[in-house]
């Protein structure tokens, strides 16, 4: 018999397949579709929920932005006439405006600063701690962030208050100072002072819980194969802890901005209801337009301009949420 060489036949002949088994069978078909199309429909009632809510507030709000409306307009009824833009040459033109403004990108910036901060700390010490104390700072990290904003602003303004305050009473014991009888929202940066700390206090609880669940996903053999290689704590931080907690930082701090910069509710209780023009952010700003000028459109062009201001940090958010995902 002679022996036949395999190697120089090649490879065996392809067989096609069929149709079906390439996935092409019309009923794979229509189940893929279905299941790709699954996602849109269990979020369906939710797009339409918010559509119902926010959709026909913002569409007033830009239609009165073009127009002039005012007392007359609001209760008799009539088409308030159209003024194109002129709500927002003058918005624009107007100094205090751009004094506001200004007002509220610093306030937003110390927020922020305070809030990530010492959110941040918080987190990296609840890292350290035992079990049960642990336990225990978390359910007052939550019982503080459920609290109303109406007990909360109350709280702080019961200390900050100049006749019965506590911190008045504890400067005037410690320091030896004479604070009693001392009103920290006669200068606007020390009432300012107040309503930052009420601010970041509220905030605090969401951002520790967030960045502390954020922690518990970096791997523990990285920190340890970083600590045998000789690195210092800082360096553990810097180049493993870091990388791993940065995109849950940058989502949590984006947050933050946009709900700093929309402080209203904490000014507005603490100053009883009446804020001075110096503690006006765009908010306030916008409200006292509005209601105490009643120039409608004038307010609702003021909202709609702090709108625009906060898409590019909503865009960002959204790119950084979506990065995200696709790392994950």
């Amino acid at each position: 018999m002679t022996a036949v060489d395999t190697r120089a036949a090649g490879p065996p002949a392809q067989v096609p397949r069929a149709p079906e088994d390439l996935g092409h069978h019309p009923a794979r078909r229509n189940r893929r579709n279905k299941g790709a199309l699954l996602p849109y429909f269990l979020i369906l009632p939710a797009i339409v929920a918010i559509a119902a809510v926010y959709a026909y507030p913002l569409a007033r709000t830009v239609i009165m932005s073009f127009q002039d409306m005012g007392r007359r307009e609001l209760w008799t009824g009539e088409d308030p006439p159209w003024v194109g833009f002129e709500q927002f040459t003058n918005i624009l033109g107007d100094p205090e405006f751009w004094s506001v403004t200004g007002r509220t990108v610093l306030f937003m910036t110390v927020c922020v600063a305070l809030t990530m901060g010492v959110g941040l700390l918080m987190a990296l010490l609840m890292q350290r701690l035992s079990t049960w104390v642990r336990l225990t700072l978390t359910a007052a990290l939550v019982a503080a962030w459920s609290m109303p904003l109406l007990v909360a602003s109350s709280i702080f303004r019961w200390l900050a208050d100049s006749d019965y305050g506590l911190v008045n009473t504890l400067i005037a014991k410690v320091a030896g100072e004479d604070f009693l009888g001392h009103n920290w929202f006669l200068d606007p940066w020390q009432g300012f002072a107040v309503i930052t700390a009420l601010v970041v206090w509220g905030a605090i609880p969401f951002v520790v819980v967030t960045l502390y669940a954020a922690l518990t996903q970096v791997p523990k053999e990285l920190e340890e194969a970083a600590q045998l290689d000789g690195a210092s704590p800082y360096g553990v931080y810097r180049f493993v802890t870091w990388p791993v907690i940065k995109p849950v930082f940058t989502m949590v701090a984006t947050l933050s901005v946009i709900w700093d910069f929309n402080v209203f509710g904490q000014i507005w209780l603490l100053r009883g209801n009446k804020p001075e023009p110096e503690y006006e952010t765009l908010g306030l700003y916008s409200f006292s337009k509005a209601f105490e000028s009643t120039s409608f459109s004038q307010g609702t062009a003021i909202a709609l301009i702090t709108v625009l201001l906060l898409s590019g940090v909503a865009v960002y958010y959204l790119r950084q949420l979506m990065k995200t995902g696709e790392v994950e």
